[in-house]
């Protein structure tokens, strides 16, 4: 797991340059407010807009999860910890006023980008 990538991922890259390419500016990988070692993949700071970019296997995405076969009761104690820790993490940030936008991997980064440039501009 410590191989696999935290930032900068393709997909998140494809999005964060067609957001860049709309004339959005942003900041990446920006801490969580009172959430210590957990960060927004792209931040638009004056909106108050969190994007998180999530993998379909670690987030569990409905239409491409796949369960280890391999030790699978630690895989899934591991994975739903994952979902847990985003819903905490989105009830936190919609506390502080902050919107968020959770985007899988394999969506279009186009379509991605255009649903993240609408919440932004609202």
């Amino acid at each position: 797991m410590s191989r696999q990538r935290r930032r900068n991922t393709q997909p998140e890259v494809a999005i964060r340059k067609r957001l860049h390419a709309m004339g959005l500016r942003f900041r990446v990988t920006m801490p969580i407010p009172g959430m210590p070692r957990r960060t927004m993949d792209i931040a638009f700071t004056r909106a108050r807009v969190a994007v998180f970019v999530d993998g379909c296997f670690w987030h569990v995405c409905p239409e491409h999860a796949t369960r280890p076969a391999a030790n699978s009761d630690w895989w899934f104690r591991k994975l739903t910890g994952n979902q847990a820790r985003d819903v905490a993490t989105n009830d936190h940030l919609a506390a502080l006023g902050w919107r968020v936008v959770r985007i899988w991997e394999h969506e279009n980064p186009a379509e991605a980008a255009d649903r993240i440039a609408a919440v932004v501009r609202s």
